[in-house]
C-alpha cells in the first residue's frame, strides 16, 4: 500500500499498470488501489497478474487483463477493455520490461536485441500511442513510463537495455511537449537497482554481486519496489500537476556520481 497518499487521493480515477505481475508493477498497483484508484493489471504472466489483482487492497479496485506490450493490437485491446470497464482512462504506468546482461555490444545476438527493443522501447511507444488517444477523449491524463538510471548513463554489458531506456526518456520528453496543452502529462521514473526476486536469484548465484551493486549506490543499499511505486503515484496524482516531461531519478544517487 502507499505510504504517502490518503485513501481518496485518486478516488474515481481509472488506469493501467503494465508489467505488474511482480516487482515495481505490483507495488504500484498496491499503492494506487490504496489511494482509491481502479487499476487494470496488465501482464503476459496470467498467474502473476491475477495474483497482483487479488492481493491489492484498499478503497480502489484491481482487475487483470492479459496483454503483450510488444504487440500493438494487444495494447489497443487492453486500452479498449479498460475504457469499456471503467468508462475512461485517467492514468497509465508503462512499466513492462525485460533485460539481458553480460554480452558486450559486438556479441549481442539479433534476437536478443530485437526482443528487448520490442518490449522496452516499442512497447512503451505502443502503450503511449493507445493511451494518449483515449486520454484526448477525456481532455486530461497522466502517464508515467519506467525508464532507468541507465536512461541517462551507460554501463558495460547492457548496451541494448541502455539504448532502450535512453529511448524511453526521449519519448517521454517529446510526448510531454506534444500533449501538455491538451492536459496530458508524461513523465518517467528512473530507478536504480531495486530489490526484486530477479536480483535476489542473481545474487544467490554470485556471492559478490550484492556488495558490488550496493556499493555502486551512494545511499549504500538497493531500492525497494514500494519506493519506486510511491514516486509513480505522486507523478500520476494532482500533487505533481506542474511536473511534465521529466525523467525522475529514484536511484539512491547512482547517477549523481
Amino acid at each position: 500500500m502507499s505510504r504517502v497518499f490518503d485513501p481518496n487521493a485518486l478516488s474515481g480515477r481509472a488506469g493501467i499498470v503494465t508489467g505488474s505481475a511482480s516487482g515495481i508493477g505490483r507495488a504500484t498497483v498496491n499503492a494506487l488501489v490504496a489511494a482509491g484508484a481502479d487499476v487494470v493489471v496488465a501482464d503476459l504472466n496470467r498467474s502473476g497478474g491475477e495474483e497482483t489483482a487479488r492481493l491489492a487492497t484498499g478503497p480502489g479496485s484491481a482487475s487483470f487483463v492479459q496483454a503483450d506490450v510488444s504487440d500493438a493490437a494487444s495494447v489497443d485491446e487492453l486500452v479498449a477493455i479498460t475504457v469499456e470497464r471503467h468508462g475512461k482512462l485517467d492514468f497509465a504506468h508503462n512499466n513492462a520490461g525485460v533485460t539481458i546482461a553480460g554480452p558486450f555490444l559486438a556479441d549481442v545476438a539479433d534476437d536478443e536485441w530485437n526482443r528487448l527493443i520490442a518490449v522496452d522501447l516499442t512497447g512503451v511507444f505502443n502503450c503511449m500511442r493507445a493511451e494518449i488517444k483515449a486520454m484526448l477523449e477525456n481532455g486530461s491524463g497522466s502517464i508515467v513510463n519506467t525508464a532507468s538510471a541507465l536512461g541517462s548513463v551507460g554501463i558495460r554489458g547492457q548496451s541494448a537495455y541502455v539504448a532502450a531506456k535512453h529511448g524511453v526518456v526521449g519519448l517521454t520528453k517529446a510526448a510531454a511537449l506534444e500533449y501538455s496543452a491538451a492536459g496530458i502529462r508524461v513523465n518517467a521514473v528512473c530507478p536504480g537497482v531495486v530489490e526484486t526476486q530477479l536480483f535476489t536469484d542473481a545474487a544467490e548465484e554470485d556471492p559478490d554481486l550484492r556488495a558490488a551493486v550496493e556499493g555502486a549506490h551512494p545511499i549504500g543499499r538497493l531500492g525497494e519496489p514500494e519506493e519506486i511505486a510511491d514516486s509513480v503515484v505522486w507523478l500520476l496524482s494532482d500533487a505533481s500537476s506542474f511536473v511534465t516531461g521529466q525523467p525522475i531519478g529514484v536511484d539512491g544517487a547512482y547517477t549523481s556520481q
